[in-house]
């Protein structure tokens, strides 16, 4: 019986020290596991994939902003961060005083002094992707310099124009204000293409929008967040079969002969007028009805959440008393 005990203690014995030398082995290697998920999570800390599909590394600290176009500060502002801007450009002057911020250093969208940006110790550059339409690139040095930089390129959709606000939040850690824009942006969208899906024809509207007058008239065609728009309301672009912001002549518009045509061009006195009044444009459609219309500026021109000011007025001109009811 002595040995049979002494036996059975020793198993019993050997099974608790092989338990345990089992559990430190599991311990281990679940805390191996943990440690490496916890330096990919480290490694890839504030990665994301900024507008123009770079992989850029965010910056802890957002207390100090630039922002270098007008569409980007007006988001800022909405996002609750005036407060953070230290510099702007010139063109922002306007978002500015509309929400009395003042005294900030203004820089020119598209040549930016950039040892003087620099010199304020921004957290973060917002630049725009027109900086870049003729081929340099001015945030380079910037970036040579040790500023963290980061370009958002003007959207061509609404639905890019929803991107864009919420990677301004990502960046600047106000991505629950960001989300909150955009939900509100999509509900009205929402609105207005409900109340139009009441109207709207089975022929699309054909539609001239004019950016910049006659005799150097530019218009845009598709790839554009106003041909998006239109598109969306039910309209068709007469240049759509064409790409980006282009300049036009008076015989295109009136060999495309468009029902509506509408403009932004509100510099001039009488825009509308001006339009109506065009020798040899007696014949198109548009004017023979009366259907030349005024878009907001502003809206019609930042690819922003603002946008939905020249959407609705797009809906109202191209089908009047939409709101009426």
């Amino acid at each position: 019986m002595k040995k049979f005990f002494l036996i059975f203690t020793i198993m019993l014995m050997t099974l608790v020290v092989g338990c345990g030398s089992n559990t430190t082995e599991n311990s281990n290697i679940e805390a191996i596991g943990e440690q490496t998920s916890n330096n990919e999570q480290v490694e890839n800390y504030g990665k994301v994939t900024d507008r123009e599909g770079k992989e850029v590394t965010l910056p802890e600290k957002t207390d100090k902003i630039i922002s270098l176009a007008p569409s980007i500060t007006e988001t800022l502002i909405n996002l609750g961060l005036g407060d953070k801007l230290v510099a702007v450009d010139k063109y922002s002057l306007e978002v500015l005083e509309e929400k009395g911020i003042n005294d900030l250093p203004i820089f020119d969208i598209m040549t930016p002094d950039a040892e003087n940006i620099v010199a304020l110790q921004p957290d973060i550059i917002f630049g725009t992707g027109m900086s870049k339409s003729d081929g340099t690139d001015p945030f380079a040095p910037m970036v040579e310099m040790g500023a963290f930089v980061t370009v958002i390129p003007t959207s061509t959709s609404i639905e890019g124009i929803k991107e864009d606000i919420l990677y301004i939040g990502k960046v600047t850690k106000t991505e629950k204000e960001a989300q909150k824009i955009v939900e509100d942006y999509q509900n009205q969208i929402n609105y207005i293409l409900s109340k139009v899906e009441k109207v709207k024809k089975d022929k699309p509207i054909t539609v001239y929008f004019e950016t910049s007058p006659m005799p150097n008239a530019y218009t845009f065609g598709q790839d554009t967040f106003l041909n998006d728009m239109i598109n969306l309301l039910g309209g068709e672009n007469i240049f759509s079969d064409q790409s980006g912001w282009l300049p036009v002549s008076e015989e295109q518009v009136v060999a495309k002969n468009p029902d509506i045509i509408l403009t932004n061009a509100t510099f001039l006195e009488t825009p509308a007028e001006d339009i109506k009044n065009r020798k040899g444009w007696e014949n198109i459609n548009a004017i023979k009805n009366d259907n030349v219309f005024i878009i907001d500026k502003d809206s019609s021109s930042r690819a922003n959440e603002n946008s939905i000011v020249a959407f609705q007025e797009i809906a109202e001109a191209l089908y009047l008393g939409l709101f009426e009811n």
